[in-house]
């Protein structure tokens, strides 16, 4: 009997220790937004597929997300506008959805930097290139809020990129993307 609840107490403590937290995917959230050279800014959204975080005891251990490309919206437009730059985004010119549905990312390293703040390494992979990304994710009362910026060029998204085309003035597209994700328990 003396076994039994020593085996009881180390499969607690082990499940304390080594635990997985999945989210909500109906109610997290990825928001992406892009700016032109100007001031003008798109923004929208994506879904979820999977998000999975791994812990030892306070400290993530790792961590992978995946994306469904084909649930990109844009929010900022309505009507044609908004048809039209969702189809533009989902086209080759930019992240070629119908031959790359998803993206994913896989964390590598974590550090904590204080309660509840951990600055995450990780390898996302957008059209089929991976690159190394440094992000940010935070605890909030009901999951975890992500900041992530990332550079569309190296996915070959080449679209009024001034890393791969001159003199574009004022219909250039930048290259950062940023993402803000809220993952919901």
């Amino acid at each position: 009997m003396k076994n039994l609840y020593a085996f009881i107490i180390a499969v607690l403590i082990f499940n304390n220790l080594f635990s997985q937290t999945k989210f909500n995917l109906d109610k997290s959230v990825v928001k992406w937004t892009g700016k032109e050279i100007t001031t003008k800014i798109h923004f929208g959204s994506l879904k979820l597929t999977s998000a999975e975080i791994n812990f030892l005891g306070d400290k993530i251990t790792g961590a992978s997300f995946k994306v469904d490309m084909t649930s990109l919206t844009v929010d900022d437009l309505t009507g044609r506008g908004k048809a039209s730059l969702e189809g533009h985004l989902k086209s080759d010119d930019f992240f070629s959805v119908e031959k790359f549905n998803n993206s994913s990312l896989i964390v590598t390293d974590s550090e904590k930097k204080n309660d509840g703040y951990y600055v995450l390494k990780g390898d996302l992979s957008i059209k089929g290139y991976t690159h190394p990304v440094e992000f940010t994710l935070e605890k909030i009362s009901n999951g975890f809020l992500s900041k992530l910026t990332f550079d569309r060029s190296k996915y070959d998204v080449r679209f009024r990129s001034g890393s791969f085309f001159q003199n574009l003035g004022d219909k250039l597209i930048l290259d950062e993307i940023e993402l803000e994700v809220t993952l919901i328990y």
